[in-house]
């Protein structure tokens, strides 16, 4: 795929996705007393806080690829962005990874205080509860799917998926873990959550159960080389780059992949994690935008 091309489908993607969480999160819709309003403003402040979308936009080009309707699956996609963007307010608290800086500017619990901050994430989950159960009479999307689309992103955002993984990572803190530990938590704490968007961007297109284990696959193998990635840019990164402190993981006494395989090891799993995603698109119809996204990713800066 040309670059230009990749770019400005990418593009269109993120104002698409841009405008629908903004839609979500309008005064008009939560009307509430200027007193009163600080946690939408709160949950508005992290949603709009930038990043990549690299989750919804999953969810759009895997319905595509599949021969679906992209615009049909705009509220599954938004539902994904909305518990990502939780799971991040919630991991900055002081109580778990205690950090002040998300992207280059404060915290929401910096921002907004502690109380406000935890209500903001709680505020996010259930919205992505509702964005996907107003899809058939918002985006028309069939009530079935929508139904499929919830119960994949329950499972693998909750005990057997992200928050399990949140969960090891907090266990493992200030002790010796195995590579296979590790790699079981980055399973749950970073893959689970990019398998689930690659599966209901699947499920959105109707996909058959091959090509839905395909695209999990990929998202499994997508999601591993986006932590190793992760855990070098903590070591190698530019802190005005990345937005946010490196040597976290250090500090905090957490093994990662740096730390278990040194810097040079940690580089060549995630090019392999990377040789296995881009080995699943391949087996999937119409797959170079995605393939370009996955090369991207393993070279990205922040």
């Amino acid at each position: 795929m040309e670059s230009s091309e990749f770019s400005a489908r990418q593009s269109a993607y993120l104002e698409r996705i841009n405008q629908a969480l903004e839609e979500l999160l309008a005064p008009g819709l939560h009307p509430m007393p200027p007193e009163y309003d600080q946690v939408r403003q709160a949950m508005a402040y992290s949603l709009s806080a930038g990043g990549k979308r690299i989750r919804p936009m999953l969810v759009l080009e895997f319905c595509r690829m599949l021969g679906g309707d992209p615009e049909q699956a705009v509220p599954l996609a938004c539902g994904v962005e909305l518990v990502h963007t939780y799971s991040l307010i919630h991991d900055d608290l002081p109580c778990m990874d205690d950090d002040d800086f998300r992207r280059g500017r404060p915290s929401c619990h910096k921002q907004f205080g502690e109380a406000t901050a935890l209500l903001a994430g709680d505020g996010l989950l259930t919205l992505a509860l509702e964005a996907i159960a107003a899809a058939p009479e918002r985006a028309g999307t069939d009530p079935l799917i929508c139904l499929s689309a919830v119960r994949t992103l329950a499972s693998l955002a909750g005990l057997d998926g992200m928050v399990g993984g949140q969960t090891m990572d907090l266990a493992n803190e200030g002790r010796p873990v195995t590579e296979e530990t590790l790699r079981r938590t980055d399973e749950l704490k970073t893959c689970a959550l990019l398998k689930a968007a690659c599966r209901m961007g699947a499920l959105a297109a109707e996909a058959p159960p091959e090509q839905l284990k395909l695209a999990e696959e990929y998202g499994y193998w997508l999601g591993l080389a986006f932590q190793i990635v992760d855990d070098i840019l903590d070591v190698t990164g530019d802190e005005a780059v990345l937005g946010k402190p490196i040597g976290s993981d250090a500090a905090s006494g957490k093994s990662t992949y740096v730390s278990l395989c040194t810097l040079e090891g940690a580089r060549r799993k995630a090019a392999e994690a990377t040789d296995r995603a881009l080995e699943s698109l391949r087996r999937l119809p119409d797959s170079a935008f995605l393939q370009a996204l996955t090369r991207s990713l393993l070279t990205r800066v922040s």
